[in-house]
C-alpha cells in the first residue's frame, strides 16, 4: 500500500470514530505502522479531532516517539503508541480513546465477562493499566501500557481510557467501537441487577474465533466506511 492511501485509511479510520463518539473533543489519536519501515508510524496530529484528519496533517514518527515528518503537531501521548510498536512487532495500528462506557468500567475495576458478542471479542483477556490516570507523556508511562497490554487486543486504562492493537487500522477501530460496546452492555446488566447464568468457556471460544477473523474487521470497516461518506454527504 502507497504512503498516500496509507494516510486515507487513517482519515478513514477517523471519521469512523468519531461518528462512534469516541473523539473526547480533539483528544483520542490512532496511528498505522508503516509496513515497508516498521520503525516508522503515521499518526492524528495533535489539536484536531478524529474527522479533521487530511493528508497534509498527518505527523510521521519514529519508534522512540520523535516527530520526523508531516505538517501536524505530534500528540504528547504519542508513547503510547511507540512503546506498543516497540513490544509488539506483529501490531501495526494503535488507538488511543477515552470512551464513556469503557472509562466508566474500568472506575470499577472489574473484569469484563463475556456476557455479549461484542465482549467475546476480547475473552482471551482485557488486562488494566493501573499506575496513572496522567496523560501517557514519557517514554517509562507508555512502556507501563505496553507491558499490561501483553499479547491482549486492548487494556483498560484505569479511570482514563483504553489502548486497543490490531494487526491492521481496520481490525483496531473496530475492536474499539466493540469494546465500548461491551462495556456499555455490561453496566447495563450491572445496573438491572446483575448478570445471571453465562454461557460455556466452549460456546466463548467458538463465538471468539467466529467474531474475531480478520475478513470480520475488513467488512465492518468497510462498512462504517461508506456510513461515514453517506453522512458527510447529506450534511
Amino acid at each position: 500500500m502507497q504512503i498516500n492511501e496509507l494516510k486515507q485509511r487513517l482519515i478513514d479510520a477517523g471519521h469512523i470514530l468519531e461518528n462512534a463518539g469516541q473523539g473526547d473533543l480533539t483528544r483520542g489519536h490512532v496511528s498505522i505502522r508503516l509496513p515497508n519501515d516498521p520503525t516508522h508510524f503515521i499518526m492524528k496530529p495533535h489539536s484536531y479531532g478524529f474527522d479533521e484528519i487530511t493528508l497534509e496533517n498527518i505527523v510521521l514518527c519514529n519508534l522512540e516517539g520523535e516527530k520526523v515528518g508531516g505538517g501536524g503537531r505530534k500528540h504528547s501521548e504519542v508513547y503510547i503508541h511507540s512503546e506498543i510498536y516497540k513490544a509488539r512487532s506483529e501490531i501495526n495500528s494503535v488507538i488511543h480513546t477515552h470512551p464513556t462506557y469503557a472509562v466508566a468500567l474500568s472506575a470499577t475495576s472489574q473484569a469484563l465477562e463475556p456476557i455479549s458478542q461484542p465482549a467475546v471479542a476480547f475473552a482471551d483477556g482485557l488486562p488494566y493499566f493501573n499506575d496513572a490516570i496522567d496523560l501517557i507523556r514519557t517514554q517509562d508511562l507508555g512502556r507501563g501500557v505496553a507491558k499490561a497490554l501483553g499479547f491482549c487486543k486492548a487494556v483498560l486504562m484505569r479511570n482514563h481510557g483504553a489502548a486497543i492493537v490490531g494487526q491492521n487500522v481496520e481490525e483496531a477501530t473496530i475492536l474499539a467501537i466493540m469494546l465500548d460496546n461491551a462495556c456499555q452492555i455490561q453496566l447495563a446488566t450491572m445496573a438491572a441487577g446483575g448478570i445471571g447464568e453465562k454461557f460455556t468457556s466452549e460456546q466463548v471460544q467458538k463465538l471468539h474465533h467466529d467474531i474475531t477473523r480478520p475478513e470480520q474487521y475488513v467488512i465492518n470497516f468497510e462498512y462504517l466506511r461508506r456510513r461515514a461518506i453517506r453522512t458527510m454527504a447529506s450534511s
